[in-house]
């Protein structure tokens, strides 16, 4: 079976859906390209010396790893040159970084959580890249933080590397999503999967149950019926499954169905929730609604959340529809 590359891919949704321009086009391909290279240093490991600690702090007051910082300037650098951005953000930097005068400003904005499941790296257990890409304002001359501050439902594209067994790409750019793999030895995206859907009918949920004591009673409530199994309201068994890196527990979603959460929690009130809204959840919540899923965070839908900070956090429940909108309306009540 003949296999379409990741350009002949975005050349032809453009033709069908005209919405991936040319230099949206070449910015999508640059980033896969930078991908690719994050995904030869993980594979590389301790061979190139990059596992560990390296021995500095990310905005968050987080450690960082050391592919964390090699993942970060791959994407900068990659990113830089190409004319296709007016600036980019990363969780890992604490302001923007606007494109060098050296260089031509385009008309897009990049966000990226460069390498997400930071606590995997050192047991070699899968880990990823996200992504999402954003249209700067109209008239925009010189990119601020506040340029940034848009709504998850103006993405114009979103997706995430997943460095496992099989290197793999998931993409959306508004007309559904689809999953390229790495062909290691062309060196080349190949499209594997069109058109994912998550199904609806699911016996899955992923969440860190060490936080139950912390957890507020809708989160509470909703957890006791799935554990509860045949004995309970669900009327049947669910299995809970956690990897602690959002794009692989993403990913099992959107393979086979589940929810996946990270509530707020009561060990700080003050705090919306863990994940960011800017880096992790408004991407993938873009590619859960285009597979057919839902994504809030327990009152609204997380593409309507106004960002009011570059570092801004929510709580995350999304997955498959009838689920989230479950543990939703126990918010809500």
């Amino acid at each position: 079976m003949k296999r379409i590359g990741l350009t002949q891919f975005l050349v032809e949704e453009h033709r069908q859906h005209g919405n991936v321009p040319s230099e949206l086009r070449l910015l999508l391909e640059v980033v896969a390209r930078a991908c690719k290279s994050i995904g030869h240093a993980v594979g590389k490991g301790a061979l190139a010396g990059v596992l560990g600690s390296a021995g500095s702090e990310n905005v968050q007051g987080e450690v960082q790893k050391k592919l964390d910082v090699i993942s970060n300037e791959i994407l900068l650098e990659a990113n830089e040159w190409g004319g296709h951005l007016a600036a980019m953000a990363s969780e890992e930097m604490e302001t923007i970084h606007p494109i060098p005068n050296r260089y031509p400003m385009g008309e897009y904005l990049l966000l990226f959580d460069p390498l997400d499941g930071s606590s995997n790296i050192d047991v070699n257990s899968s880990i990823g890249t996200i992504f999402s890409v954003l249209k700067a304002p109209e008239g925009m001359s010189t990119p601020t933080e506040q340029d940034f501050l848009q709504p998850g439902a103006k993405q114009v594209a979103a997706g995430y590397a997943l460095y496992g067994p099989q290197t793999i790409l998931v993409l959306t750019c508004g007309h559904g999503v689809s999953c390229f793999t790495l062909d290691r030895e062309m060196g080349a995206w190949k499209l594997t999967a069109r058109d994912i859907k998550i199904p609806n009918e699911t016996r899955e949920f992923a969440i860190n149950t060490s936080n139950a004591r912390h957890w507020y009673p809708p989160v509470s409530r909703y957890i006791n019926e799935l554990v509860a199994g045949t004995t309970g309201p669900r009327d049947k068994d669910f299995n809970m499954r956690w990897i602690a890196s959002m794009v692989t527990d993403v990913h099992r979603v959107l393979s086979r169905g589940g929810i996946f959460m990270y509530p707020a929690d009561k060990r700080e009130p003050d705090k919306p929730g863990k994940l960011r809204l800017m880096y992790e959840a408004n991407p993938i919540a873009f590619i859960v609604e285009q597979a057919g899923g839902a994504a809030t965070n327990g009152h609204q839908r997380i593409l309507d959340v106004q960002p009011e900070k570059l570092h801004q956090r929510v709580a995350v429940f999304l997955g498959s529809k009838d689920e989230v909108e479950r543990v939703t309306s126990y918010h809500l009540e």
